[in-house]
């Protein structure tokens, strides 16, 4: 299996894969004129403005949704395997990705909710949604839904629960069979009790989790502040083949460190968009700007702390696929423990476990934000039954605390190698999509910073910007606005 698994992420996962990342987030940042620079201050405070609602969640609710799929295994196991298999230069290309994937994550969220819809109830948006609507090919639409249900419910549960039940097992010596037990006994009960509940326990989870985690490494970093320095150079210096230690590692460190921030901001995969298609806004690029903040969150702050902590500990390995170690610091330990062992470094006896705890919510809200994204795309695929059956849904319940389970007894490397293909499975689609629709995201733009300037709360009307399909929104502008005539607006 893991053979079989590792043949077909060398074809997924080519150069030119990594390299498209690379060169599409610098088309959408030249062609939004780098909205992620110019727009940090809306960032911050649309991520905290709208109002609930009974079919949707608000933009802070949809943020910690996203978050808590993002503030996970690749913000500490997926760090420590960026500078386990690119050096510590992959760290630098992470940084790259982020900044260059804000302006991505905006184009992709601007798109969801654009083309969202209100299903049995409920807002529902995302990659098959605007695939269906933009470019009007449904069949392409039922593959990416498909694709995505099959990595949420099958391909990707593993990796967290993995990592959950390897920190327990060496920070409290619990079995990881022991651990997937529980893992799926309290997923099954929040799951089990809808969008809401899911809503509710990650804005809760995620801000604690996060800021505990974030004060942690404050204080590791502060009592090593002398190093800081030496570790930007290391950083940089290992980036662009300046490091005698790292020479030659160039290809890994992009490779490694475009794979694993792609993998933590989730910035061009289509995984982040699910949530904010329940976002309630009042225009699209409102939500498009407050995820494109949450790559910062995630990646430039959260993975850069992480990575601060085990390079200015030296609790780490560099070992590159087909090469002998070059760095062998901590023995035979797996990249998930990095992180454990640099805390632990400093507060003996408190690292291991603090991490195990830390990791366990951090990963348990990603679960949870795995079945609501499965939960979406399956409802794209039955939305036209007329006939509404549960059976679905608990099926793909079932199958999430199965594969879950499976992902706490199996070993590491098998289990993110199949995460690894969902992903970079995921990428190609929605890359090569949004790339076709990038004209209606800037045309919200547009829209947006026209009605900013006159000093209005923009207002979405898709008609005014001669954007079709947009049912949605239609009907919201006809009950909020009224039957007022349309004038066109000249744009792209």
């Amino acid at each position: 299996m893991e053979n079989l698994v590792n043949w077909l992420n060398g074809y997924v996962w080519s150069p030119l894969l990594v390299y498209g990342f690379l060169g599409l987030g610098l088309v959408f940042s030249i062609s939004t004129r780098f909205v992620q620079i110019r727009f940090i201050k809306d960032m911050i405070k649309l991520s905290f403005e709208g109002g609930d609602s009974k079919a949707g969640v608000t933009s802070f609710q949809a943020l910690t949704m996203s978050l808590g799929s993002r503030v996970g295994t690749g913000n500490i196991a997926g760090v420590a395997t960026a500078i386990a298999l690119g050096g510590p230069g992959a760290v630098f290309w992470m940084w790259v990705t982020a900044f260059l994937g804000s302006a991505t994550s905006f184009i992709e969220i601007t798109l969801t909710q654009i083309y969202k819809r209100k299903i049995d109830g409920q807002y529902r948006g995302g990659t098959p949604y605007y695939i269906e609507k933009g470019l009007k090919l449904r069949k392409f639409a039922i593959l990416s839904a498909v694709l995505t249900l099959i990595v949420m419910s099958c391909l990707w549960p593993g990796v967290q629960a993995n990592t959950v039940a390897l920190t327990m097992n060496s920070a409290f010596g619990i079995p990881p069979m022991v651990t997937g037990v529980g893992i799926i006994l309290m997923l099954g009960f929040i799951i089990f009790g809808g969008v809401k509940r899911i809503a509710k326990t990650a804005e809760i989870m995620v801000p604690f989790m996060a800021l505990g985690y974030i004060i942690v490494c404050i204080i590791v970093l502060s009592l090593n502040y002398s190093q800081i320095p030496n570790v930007i150079s290391l950083i940089f210096t290992s980036a662009f083949n300046l490091n005698s230690t790292f020479g030659g590692l160039m290809g890994s460190a992009i490779a490694w460190g475009v794979q694993r921030g792609v993998y933590s901001s989730g910035a061009g995969l289509g995984s982040e968009t699910f949530e904010s298609g329940a976002a309630e806004v009042s225009h699209p690029a409102k939500q498009g700007l407050v995820q494109a903040f949450s790559v910062y969150i995630d990646t430039l702050l959260i993975c850069s702390a992480t990575a601060f902590m085990i390079l200015i500990t030296g609790m780490y390995n560099v070992a590159p696929e087909g090469m002998a170690p070059i760095v062998n610091k901590v023995g035979d330990a797996e990249p998930s423990v990095y992180t454990q062992l640099a805390v632990d470094s400093v507060f003996p006896q408190f690292g291991a476990g603090f991490l195990a705890v830390s990791l366990f919510f951090f990963c348990f809200t990603t679960l949870l934000s795995y079945y609501y994204k499965a939960e979406t795309n399956l409802a794209f695929l039955t939305q036209s039954q007329k006939t509404k059956s549960r059976w679905p849904n608990h099926v793909l319940k079932v199958v999430l605390l199965i594969t879950s389970f499976y992902g706490s007894v199996n070993t590491a490397a098998v289990v993110w190698a199949m995460g690894d293909l969902g992903m970079g499975a995921m990428a190609w689609v929605n890359l090569s999509v949004i790339f076709l629709l990038i004209k209606p995201a800037l045309r919200v733009l547009k829209d947006y910073e026209m009605q900013k300037k006159a000093g209005k709360d923009p207002v979405f009307n898709p008609a005014e910007l001669g954007i079709k399909d947009a049912e949605f929104w239609e009907e919201k502008y006809k009950e909020t606005q009224g039957n007022k005539p349309v004038e066109r607006k000249l744009y792209l």
